[in-house]
């Protein structure tokens, strides 16, 4: 999805105090209209998940201070790679996808193997359909909701950065202290269903450090451009106050 997914978030969070910014992906700035029309890019496929964890490292590490972090699906997985680096104040990953090695992994590969594009070039970016976009993200929504946030968010991906998640590159040293960490999932997610959020987080169980889960009743995996994610941007914005 485009950067621009997380708009209402941007605000939302600007208004009760904090200083917000929503980089775009590497050779991702463009609208979603013309990155769906330059499709197949070969500069989007060309992305690799260790350069995107140094991309917005460099980003982090240039900041006054530190961050706290909040990231969506493939993005919950970047801010837990990220807090092991030690320049975060405090990480949420919404629906995130999970670490190498954690279990229910055979289904998750199912739900993303379109997406990772096995025995497809990687030279070619992936582009979800509106069908299984219907389906597998914005289940439950009207369909005249559904093609609206098609069009406001849909753009290519790399099939690569897919395929190095469920790699040892995105592996976790669970035992490690860490920063301030919370888990959101939806009970209606198809990508990243809540039972694997929830082992996700039970891996880090056995750390000293703050770590919280919450299951939202009634979502999907779409948590952007419907009123599903107020609920959860106030609980996050609670949550961090606790911990503060």
């Amino acid at each position: 999805m485009s950067h621009n997914c997380w708009n209402e978030w941007k605000s939302y969070f600007e208004n009760s105090g904090y200083k917000c910014i929503t980089p775009a992906w590497p050779n991702k700035e463009s609208l979603p209209e013309e990155l769906r029309n330059a499709h197949p890019s070969g500069a989007i496929a060309s992305t690799r998940l260790y350069s995107l964890i140094d991309f917005f490292a460099s980003i982090i590490n240039a900041l006054p201070e530190k961050p706290i972090l909040i990231g969506h699906s493939l993005g919950g997985l970047i801010v837990q790679l990220l807090l092991q680096r030690e320049i975060a104040y405090a990480g949420i990953a919404m629906h995130t996808f999970p670490p190498h090695g954690i279990c229910n992994k055979l289904s998750f590969l199912r739900a993303v193997w379109k997406a990772a594009g096995f025995f497809t070039s990687s030279r070619k970016s992936y582009l979800i359909s509106f069908k299984r976009w219907k389906y597998k993200i914005a289940n439950e929504l009207t369909c005249e909701k559904q093609i609206e946030l098609y069009y406001a968010y849909a753009i290519p991906e790399s099939k690569m950065v897919i395929r190095d998640s469920i790699t040892s590159l995105a592996t976790i040293n669970f035992n490690r202290e860490h920063a301030p960490l919370l888990f959101t999932s939806g009970n209606h997610d198809l990508i990243t269903p809540a039972s694997l959020n929830y082992n996700n987080y039970k891996k880090y169980s056995r750390s000293n450090s703050i770590t919280g889960y919450k299951e939202f009743r009634n979502h999907n995996h779409l948590v952007f451009g419907h009123p599903a994610w107020r609920e959860e941007a106030e609980f996050i914005s609670k949550w961090l106050k606790d911990i503060q």
